[in-house]
């Protein structure tokens, strides 16, 4: 029997794209039941995140059609929270659940191969790009740099993956159970520890829209998941503050046996530049640690991570 699959795709603003998209994965999801390889009761879900333009507007006209539903979140709970929405609700009734954004600019035509993958036994599949040549400089510089920093920090995370994946009912069950609030879906997916394998392919260009990771927010991204994932930070903090403390008896003694030869000159210049390093040096740590104070705070409140508003779906289903 062939898989029902779900589609779950976060959209916030999206009004410019979603008419191609609503459209693509219909033309994808027929393809998809005609060559068996999925359930014809497989849908796709469209989680729009606190949306400002028409987006839900458009969601709710395409759920006419019974493969396309839609959940609304009563505000904007961030991208990671809106996957986690949709994934929860889908994983209720399907096999297996497919992620990806709503810019398609994760290559769909490889989803064939991913419930081959799935129909081999894999319960995570992985999209990975092939390549960056799409890329400018900066893009493919910063790119591959939030990725080598991750694993420095000891992060366990998929070099070139984003959030295109599949996950079988099982990796579903196991991911529902971290209950965690700062979610970075990329670095807790490999720790569910499930038989694992990646899928290839070249990502395409943006038909319409912007982008919703300028620099700014793949920054937060990226220390989030950091903070999420790793105390290594904070251990490096420590190291240098150790180093400090031996660099800073050296500096004494030096101190002391120039004021023995009577060559001690007293320097502003020398002064300044230390008390500022040290200071500075104390509230970057200072900082570093309110941060993981705050992740704590977060935590430890157990706040829900959205609030689901509205659901649309045919109206022959309700």
């Amino acid at each position: 029997m062939s898989p029902k699959v779900y589609f779950v795709i976060p959209c916030y603003n999206e009004e410019e794209m979603l008419p191609y998209t609503i459209q693509k994965m219909g033309e994808k999801l027929q393809s998809l039941i005609e060559k068996e390889l999925i359930s014809n009761e497989s849908k796709v879900v469209f989680v729009d995140d606190g949306s400002k333009d028409r987006t839900w507007e458009l969601i709710k006209a395409a759920t006419k059609d019974k493969r396309f539903l839609g959940i609304k979140l009563s505000r904007n709970c961030g991208h990671q929270n809106a996957l986690m929405a949709g994934m929860s609700y889908a994983a209720k009734f399907c096999d297996c659940v497919i992620t990806l954004d709503a810019d398609l600019q994760d290559d769909i035509n490889v989803i064939d191969e991913f419930i081959k993958k799935f129909e081999e036994g894999y319960d995570v599949v992985y999209g990975v790009r092939s390549s960056r040549k799409t890329d400018t400089f900066f893009k493919r510089f910063t790119a591959q740099s939030f990725y080598k920093l991750m694993r420095a920090f000891g992060v366990e995370i998929v070099y070139n993956h984003a959030d295109y994946r599949l996950l079988s009912k099982k990796a579903l069950e196991f991911l529902m159970q971290f209950e965690e609030r700062n979610l970075f879906l990329r670095g807790i997916i490999p720790l569910i520890g499930l038989k694992s394998t990646i899928v290839y392919y070249e990502r395409q260009e943006r038909i319409a829209g912007n982008t919703k990771y300028p620099l700014k927010k793949m920054l937060s991204f990226a220390f989030e998941g950091i903070t999420s994932f790793s105390v290594k930070p904070i251990k490096y903090i420590t190291s240098a503050g150790f180093l400090m403390f031996l660099l800073s008896i050296a500096i004494l003694i030096y101190a002391i046996v120039q004021k023995i030869r009577g060559e001690a000159i007293a320097g502003w210049t020398s002064l300044t530049i230390s008390i500022w390093f040290i200071g500075g040096l104390q509230l970057v740590a200072l900082g570093l640690i309110g941060e993981y104070i705050g992740k704590i705070y977060k935590e430890v409140k157990r706040r829900p991570l959205y609030f689901i508003e509205e659901i649309a779906e045919d109206a022959q289903e309700q």
